[in-house]
Parts: C-alpha cells; structure tokens; sequence
C-alpha cells in the first residue's frame, strides 16, 4: 500500500547484470551488438554507435568509466536548450540559498505534495556543500511524488543520483534499461545517463544524493581483507531495454546548476544494445554484510560504508554512503550506542524504517538529521540512561534501517529546509536534564 492509501502495482521482475563497475554487455535485439569493434562503418540493424564517456580518456583503467551504445537516433537530434525559470526545488552549491549552520537540526518527514507532481516537480533541497564548477562537494534533496513521468525526462550533467526509496516502490526507466527500487534498496544514475521515475503505487518518497564530485565507488577493505561490507556481485545493473516512441517529449537538464530543457520528436530511451560499465544500478540494503566490535567500544561508522567518493585528502571522502541495518552487538562493558562525539566530518541522517539505537523517540522514519563539522552529538538523555544500566546480553537489533551521508565539507542547508513545518524547532532538548555524575 502506498502512502496515500493507493494499491502498489507489483514490483516487476527484472532481469539484471551482476558486478559493481563491471565491463557489462547486453542487447535487447539480436545481432544489436558489434562483436568486435565499437563503431563500425554501418552499425547493426541501422543504429546510431555513440560513446558515453564518464571519465576522462586517459584516467587509470581502475576508475575509467564509459559505455558504448547503439541506439535508434543519436543524442544530437534534438533542437537548442533553452534556460528555465529557477525555483525554490532543486538547488545546486553554492548557489543556493542557506547558510552552513552549527546547530543540531532535526525534520519530521516532508508532507505528501497534491496530485500529479512528478519526480521531477518533487525534490526539494535539503542541503549543498562545495562547488558544482569545481567538481566538489554535494546536494541533498527529498523527493515526494504523485506522479509518473509520462512525456518528461531528465539527466543531470552536475553529478551522479544515489536515490533511496522510503515510502513506495519505483520503476527507474533509463538509457540503458529497467531498475525495480523498492524500500530497503537504493539505485544510482550515473551522471549524464537519461531517465524517467514512474510509480509503482499512488505515491512514492525517499531521499536523493546529487554527487558533484569523484565517481562512487567501493570503498578500500584495508585490514578487514578480501570480503564484508558490499560485495560487488550484488549490484545490479539493467539488461538493454529502449523505448521505439516517435512522439513529443521534454528532456530536461540540469547543468551548471541550473535547468535546462528541450524537445524531442522521441523517446530518449531509444538504446537497443550497450556495453561498458557507465550506467544505472541498484543493490539490496539486505545485501550488505556489516562488521562489528567483537570485544568492546563502539566502532567508527566508517566499517558501515556502502559507496565512498572519494576528496582531495587521504582517507577524507568527498561523500561517504553508510547505512545501519540489522546486526548483532556484542560490546562486552561497553556502552553501546552511538558515543558523544565531535567530527570533522558533516553527517546527515535519514532513516527508512523502524528506528536509531542513539534516539528513544523523535526521528521517525521519512525524517531526517543533520549534524554539521564539529557540532556535538549523540544518543539522547533517555537512551543514555538506558544504555548506561541495561544488562550487557548479546542483542541483534531488527527492523531498523538508518542511513547516513556524510561529507568533509560544511553542509549549507537551503532557506526553505530552515523554514519547513517539518522542521522540529526543539532538536535542541533531546540533551537537556543530562546530570551531572562526576565523583571524586
């Protein structure tokens, strides 16, 4: 059932290819794919071969990203771009509005827009660090969404699209093929790459990570070895799949942070056949194998990471993607939640379902939380008394799946996000009547 009480559709079942930045090869037609060559003097069946290229040509083979598609018209058939009127939606650093504030912030979820917004109508920006010119930094958005995109599509130049579902199952419809997400999973659009959202249900919400900087990745296992954490033969990415439409459609853009459209006598999901590793994925939060303290203390969230882009510093992520589902805790005179703590990095929470271990009550699932560079934090007065006396028995926490997307840079949240409802004005008192309990 979907949030405002529509039937869901049924997820359909897809067929994917497996391995995270993997050389993958499809074709949706017969014979669609050269088998030796990338771009023959007349290309199968009488598609157009063209490149998409999501790094540079002589970056190391490790991180190289690109595919090669063969579609039904190339990617130049369409008319001038012309500029859109800006709106208070989609924001893009560090242009937009908002100020980097040390305060501990805390939202209910957003409430579910009228009918008929799409995707693309429902992000609002949370927050944005860095500069898209440069390359650096983030943006943080909702989405909430009535809709399907039926004649609109879209494709950001600024940065890659992590989007995680809560509330609704979608149907990602890309350049190079079909992503079933459901909650409990997360896709990602690479940059550049062409798509639609359609709805599974009647209403579908969640939370979007907009990446301007370094490609997401897996992150260096170190001392843990070969195996834990995000195995890369779980994500999934699509088999080739295109749309034969020949009728209007909007393409819109965003570029250099602003929107951009234009229009199409066709579908811009016209791929027929594609290989490379530049494309679209999703992967099951299910999936992911955490590790844990197995004697005591608590351990850095860094041993949660799912993806990691990575910055300009050594071991300092552009963005970090963690997520804290279920696991045993084991800590033996430990206690166990979340500790005080002060970082260098800023961490944004967002949570699927159920509940975080350092919060009794007040972030809910939808909701979300933000604690800038070095603004203290961590479990409320309640849960530190709880977790302070509770007998120390090996405990599995279930049901439960929080999130966190955490950045090197200061995080400018948007004037809107300050100024929402939903904003809970009295964060500020989860810490208060903490006693004193200092003993000489």
């Amino acid at each position: 059932m979907s949030g405002d009480g529509t039937p869901d559709r049924g997820v359909p079942r897809l067929d994917y290819l497996h391995g995270f930045a993997d050389h993958h090869q499809t074709e949706a037609e017969p014979g669609a794919l050269p088998r030796r060559q990338n771009s023959p003097q007349r290309a199968p069946l009488g598609l157009y071969a063209e490149q998409h290229s999501g790094s540079a040509f002589t970056e190391p083979r490790a991180v190289t990203r690109r595919t090669w598609s063969y579609r039904i018209r190339p990617s130049v058939a369409h008319s001038a771009f012309r500029r859109r009127p800006e709106s208070q939606g989609w924001q893009t650093a560090p242009s937009a509005a908002g100020i980097a504030s040390p305060n501990r912030l805390r939202w209910n979820p957003p409430p579910a827009p009228a009918p008929g917004i799409d995707f693309l109508d429902g992000v609002r920006t949370f927050a944005t660090c860095g500069d898209v010119s440069q390359r650096t930094g983030v943006g943080i958005h909702w989405y909430t969404a009535t809709a399907s995109m039926t004649d609109r599509y879209l494709v950001d130049a600024d940065g890659e699209l992590l989007i995680v579902p809560q509330q609704g199952p979608i149907l990602m419809l890309t350049e190079f093929g079909r992503l079933a997400v459901s909650p409990g999973e997360f896709a990602v659009v690479c940059r550049g790459v062409r798509f639609r959202v359609d709805l599974l249900g009647g209403y579908s919400a969640g939370y979007v990570l907009e990446n301007y900087g370094a490609t997401l990745t897996l992150p260096e296992l170190g001392p843990i070895g070969a195996n834990g954490l995000a195995d890369a033969r779980h994500f999934r990415y699509p088999v080739a799949w295109y749309e034969d439409r020949d009728e209007p459609v909007e393409l819109w853009q965003r570029f250099g942070g602003r929107w951009w459209s234009t229009e199409l006598d066709h579908s811009p999901l016209d791929v027929v056949a594609w290989h490379g590793n530049h494309a679209a994925y999703v992967f099951d939060l299910d999936d992911f194998c955490p590790l844990n303290t197995a004697l005591w203390d608590h351990p850095d969230p860094s041993v949660f990471t799912v993806l990691t882009s990575p910055g300009p510093f050594e071991g300092q992520a552009n963005v970090d993607f963690a997520v804290f589902g279920d696991r045993w805790v084991v800590a033996e005179e430990t206690y166990r939640p979340p500790h005080f703590h002060r970082n260098q990095m800023s961490e944004f929470m967002g949570l699927v379902r159920g509940s975080h271990d350092s919060k009794a009550e007040g972030f809910v699932p939808g909701g979300a939380s933000l604690h800038n560079q070095w603004s203290a934090h961590g479990a409320d007065r309640e849960t530190f008394d709880l977790a302070s006396a509770v007998d120390l028995a090996p405990q599995k926490l279930t049901g439960s799946l929080p999130f966190m997307f955490e950045t090197g840079l200061a995080l400018a949240v948007t004037d809107s996000a300050l100024d929402a409802d939903h904003r809970q004005p009295d964060y500020d008192s989860s810490w208060t009547g903490i006693e004193r309990r200092f003993r000489r």
